[in-house]
Parts: structure tokens; sequence; C-alpha cells
């Protein structure tokens, strides 16, 4: 391999490559990002065995969901100033060691307090987005960062949909074994996500580097790295908080169904965990093809049509997720529920990927500032949107039949909280739209959009 190749940007993407630094760390960062959205929404598909087990309320489970995003929104805002400094490597590095021991440490949970103190300090693990998104904006030319970002954010987020799938096979299986009782499962369930975490902190140190040029200690280019205050530069620019507010009603409601889908479906359709948890795994799996689409067909509107192109996609894909957001709540059966649950994860993933397909070219002195922000609006809204589904949600009892004998169990219906959120969705995929030809306005460093090669 030439020097050229090895120390400059890529400009085309081969995902079946592990050919030089920048693909190698491609293929690490996404994997890495996969295993914290695993740990992060490990313990959502379990949620029903520890509620019973904890004895939690309707208030107590909606809080714990609403500090399982809280966290996230300081940890990213935080990282995106360190990795423009300090490089990706380390900080991953420490973020992943240190949220490895909340999620190893919540199966010792005996009460409410300590569930919601430990699933508080898991939710910092969702930093991990900024700094996947910061590593292949960094490795590849501006030609391609869109799919780079969208492909490894999609890869990564489809974790989300794994844990709910894996996590309730993992508990059976233990239970099977006899590792332990099926009300003790969840708790050995998450010895394994936080094993992976450590795992993924070894190969990242060992096997990345920050930039093709190199680690930034290393490093002079202030292109590359920045000593200047970044956050500020991102947070006066406005075209930062019109991307923030788009994020929190794409990735804010992607948070928000891979938490309460699970519950949904058993509480509304009477399905089981495990077919609940397969059920809602494939909402999270739609991102392995549906977020490196978004990116995708971004850049080829970018290199056309420049900013405001890519703006105009964004806000079609957002007013489509709230239509079909609206028929999903409104579904009379599971399987036209399964049906719009796809159509909507489908045009919001695509969101997601369109979405960081601009942030790189707000100001590239500031990529990760940017991207914390951006980050950190996707988890607000998940918070915001977590206390409106507290607030809207209503307490059912339902006598049903479990081993020949009919029990009285506590259900939640989050039917009316979801209308309500598509229709806010709504408004905001609107208001996208009556500003792009605004924020297409401002020229600066997004020229390169439509002719960038990376050369």
């Amino acid at each position: 391999m030439t020097a050229q190749t090895t120390n400059k940007p890529l400009d085309k993407l081969n995902i079946f490559s592990l050919k030089g630094v920048q693909m190698k760390t491609f293929h690490i960062t996404w994997l890495t990002f996969f295993f914290c959205f695993f740990a992060w929404f490990g313990m959502a598909p379990l949620m029903k065995i520890a509620r019973e087990q904890l004895h939690l309320t309707k208030d107590q489970v909606g809080n714990i969901q609403i500090a399982s995003v809280s966290a996230t929104i300081l940890a990213r805002l935080l990282i995106g100033r360190l990795i423009d400094k300090f490089g990706p490597k380390i900080i991953y590095t420490w973020l992943l060691v240190l949220c490895a021991l909340p999620v190893l440490l919540i199966g010792t949970s005996q009460s409410y307090t300590s569930f919601l103190l430990f699933r508080l300090a898991i939710g910092v693990i969702g930093a991990s987005f900024v700094i996947t998104q910061f590593h292949t904006s960094i490795m590849f030319a501006p030609n391609i960062k869109g799919t780079a970002n969208a492909t490894a954010g999609g890869f990564g987020n489809a974790g989300g949909g794994a844990a709910n799938v894996f996590m309730p096979l993992i508990a059976s299986a233990l239970t099977a074994l006899g590792f332990c009782s099926s009300a003790d499962s969840w708790r050995y369930a998450m010895i394994f996500p936080g094993v992976m975490l450590l795992v993924c902190a070894f190969l990242y140190y060992r096997y990345t580097q920050d930039s093709p040029q190199g680690d930034f200690k290393n490093l002079k280019d202030e292109t590359i790295k920045s000593s200047k205050n970044t956050f500020l530069i991102a947070a006066k620019d406005y075209r930062t908080w019109i991307l923030t507010i788009a994020y929190a009603a794409c990735f804010g409601v992607e948070i928000t169904v891979d938490n309460f889908a699970p519950i949904f479906f058993t509480d509304s359709f009477g399905a089981t965990i495990a077919i609940a948890g397969l059920v809602a795994g494939i909402f999270g799996w739609i991102n392995i093809f549906a977020r490196p689409m978004g990116g995708i067909v971004a850049d080829k509107i970018g290199k056309v049509w420049g900013f405001d192109g890519k703006t105009l996609l964004l806000s079609i894909l957002l007013l489509i997720e709230g239509i079909g957001l609206i028929w999903f709540a409104k579904s009379g059966n599971i399987g036209m529920a399964i049906f719009m649950m796809f159509v909507f994860g489908l045009s919001l993933k695509m969101a997601n990927g369109a979405t960081y397909s601009l942030v790189p070219f707000i100001n590239p002195v500031a990529v990760g500032s940017v991207a914390g922000i951006v980050g950190a609006g996707g988890n607000i809204g998940a918070m915001l949107i977590a206390f409106m589904f507290k607030s809207e949600a209503s307490h059912l009892t339902k006598n049903v039949i479990e081993n020949g004998q009919t029990v009285q169990k506590d259900l939640i219906n989050y039917t009316s909280a979801f209308t309500l959120l598509g229709y806010i969705i709504l408004g905001i995929g609107v208001a996208v739209f009556i500003f792009r030809t605004v924020m297409a306005q401002k020229k600066s460093k997004i020229e390169e959009l439509a002719f960038a090669t990376g050369n």
C-alpha cells in the first residue's frame, strides 16, 4: 500500500475490506458501537422480569426509562469536546472500561433506587455514538462521509435490535442450564454485555489510531485536532441546533421504541417476552440497511443539490416517520403494528443517516463538538419523550391464564403516547422543511458537498 493511501482519508467505502488503517478502524468502530448499544438496551427486553421481581410501579418504570437516556446527554456534550482535543482512541477505551462496571453490576440491584442508579450510569455508554461518528468522519473523504457515518452508525445501532432478540434467549438459556432461577435470569444475563465492552476496549486501543496520519498526541495539524474551544464554535452556528432538533425527532424516537416496544407488545397484544423481544428486534435490525441507505442517498443528493438538497431529504423522511408512528399507534392487531413499525422505522433510520451526512460539514475544525451537540439532542428528545410516555401511559389490570390458573396482571397502555408522538414528529418535519432554504443560504464550508472527491 502506498503512503498516499495509508495517511489520507479514503474516498471509497468497501465494507468487505480490512486493508489499511481506515478500514480496520471502520470495522472495529462499528463493532464496538454495536456492543455499546447491546449493553445500553440489554435491560429493555428483560424489564418485564425485573419489574415483577423488584415490584416496580408504572411511574418507577417510567423513571428508569428516563434515567437510561438522560445521562447520555451530558456525556455526549463532554465527549465531543474531549475527542476534538485528545482523539477518539483513548477516550473510547476509557468510556468502554468505565461503562462496563454498571453493566456488570446492575444484576446486584435489590431495590428500585439501586436499579435506577445503575440504569443511569449505563446510559453514559450512549456517548459512544459521538466517537463513532467522529472517527468515521476523519477516516473518510468529504464525498463519502455521509455513507461512512451512516453505515457505521447503522451497523452499530443494530445492537439495540440484537439485544431485544438475544437477551431473552440468553436469560432463558441460563435458566435452562440451571445457573439461576427464571426470576433472577435478568441479573446473570447482563454479565455478557459487560464482558463484551471490556473485550472491545482492548481491541479499540490495540488496533485503531486516531486519524489516517496517526494518533493525535503525535500530530501538529490543527485541521485534524484543535486547541480552540470547539464547543463554542459549534454552539454559535444555528445549523447545529436545527440538526439537533431534527435528530431529537428521529434518534430520540428510536431510543424510545427500543425501550418501550417490548412492553408495548406484551401489554397491548399479549405477546410473550421472547416474542415481544423478537418483534422489537426487527426495529433494531432495520438499522443494518436503513441508516446506511439514508447516508448513501444523502451523499448522492448532496453532490447535485448540496446542503439544501440534503435538508429537504431529511424533512421528507421526518414527515413519513410521523405519519407511520400515528398509524402504528392505532394498529388494531400485532400484524399491522409490526408492518407499520417497519415503515416508520425505515424512514426514521434513514433520517438518522441523513442528519449525520450533514454534521461533518457544519464546521471542519469542530466535528466532534457538532456531533456531540446533535447527538445529545437525540437523547434530550428521548428523555422528553419518556416523560411524555410516563404521563400519557394508562394503567390497566387484566386477568390472564398462567399454568392453568387465572392471575391478575398489571399492564401499561402506551397507545395515546405513541399517537401524540407521531403528531409531534410531523410538526418537526414541517419546521425542518421551512428552514431548509434559510440553511442553504449559509455557504461557508458547504460548497465541498457538491464537488469534493477527497483527493
